[in-house]
């Protein structure tokens, strides 16, 4: 039996590396003989042997390294296009919620950033920063928990980091001035970080915000070029034209392209002439001259 080629929609990715894991696991399952992600279209092309691989194995396996396929052909544009939605609302709102108490934590920070009771407001106004970006931890969660990494993991790590260590700086900091050790006090004042983790969140959930937004719009004008190509060609057997699908037509084949007709594949003209648009190719608007 001839190995299967299909593309699935792959859902949850956040950067390049995502792709590569999910291309390295499909690449993985026996009886697939070529797998290839493009991150721009969100798209998994992949080639099979349906005796070995059905697209459910093809789903577990995406899913167990955290990332989700739609399989549903019937149905996989539409619901590719309502996930990319909801993950833009979903990004919008954490964005707008992460600024709204990103900026009084940063005003806090430059202009109070010497008096002590300002470190608690801040800590308060970090607290909900870190609430709007937990798609960042959540994500380094599901890479760690399968020994992998992304942009995520480094954006938790970071901004993780500097609120957990400007946290026991406030905690160290009260408890020297209980004891009176204004020495200590002063030292950790310079040691709060809440600012840079709340800005670290909210910049690059602006910036994950916008990366969905231009790929939902890079991938509806793929999917709109994907429309202009033919699904048939007329081809000659036995001087004969016969009507098969795209997948059929074989090097050698003689195919007929009649007027107001796309072209099916690459060819040379051999008989006839008229004039082709390539604006689709070239940007050119006006249709070029073709003869054998």
């Amino acid at each position: 039996m001839a190995t299967v080629k299909k593309n699935f929609p792959v859902l949850e990715m956040s950067c390049a590396s995502c792709a590569m894991s999910v291309e390295s696991m499909v690449r993985s399952i026996p009886g697939v003989e070529a797998a290839s992600v493009n991150f721009a279209s969100n798209l998994l092309n992949v080639e099979y042997d349906p005796r070995q691989v059905t697209p459910g194995r093809l789903q577990e396996a995406v899913r167990s390294i955290g990332y989700d396929l739609i399989i549903d052909e019937d149905h996989a544009a539409e619901e590719q296009q309502q996930a990319q939605q909801s993950h833009y609302r979903a990004l919008r709102r954490d964005a707008v919620g992460a600024w709204i108490f990103a900026l009084p934590l940063m005003v806090a920070g430059m202009v109070f950033m010497h008096d002590g009771w300002a470190a608690w407001l801040m800590l308060g106004l970090c607290v909900p920063v870190l609430w709007f970006g937990r798609i960042f931890f959540v994500n380094a969660w599901k890479q760690a928990h399968h020994r992998t990494a992304n942009m995520d993991t480094l954006v938790a790590l970071g901004s993780g980091a500097s609120f957990v260590y400007s946290t026991y700086a406030l905690f160290a900091m009260t408890d020297a001035q209980m004891h009176g050790d204004m020495d200590a006090v002063m030292s950790y004042m310079h040691d709060f970080y809440f600012e840079s983790a709340a800005m670290i969140l909210a910049l690059i959930t602006v910036g994950k915000m916008l990366e969905a937004r231009s790929k939902g719009k890079t991938t509806d004008a793929l999917k709109g070029l994907m429309k202009l190509a033919p699904k048939t060609a007329v081809v000659i057997r036995g001087e004969k034209e016969v009507q098969v699908s795209i997948e059929q037509v074989q090097k050698g084949d003689c195919f007929v392209v009649k007027p107001g007709e796309n072209i099916p594949v690459d060819g040379e003209v051999i008989e006839g002439n008229s004039a082709v648009n390539e604006s689709a190719l070239t940007g050119e608007s006006i249709p070029v001259d073709k003869a054998v």
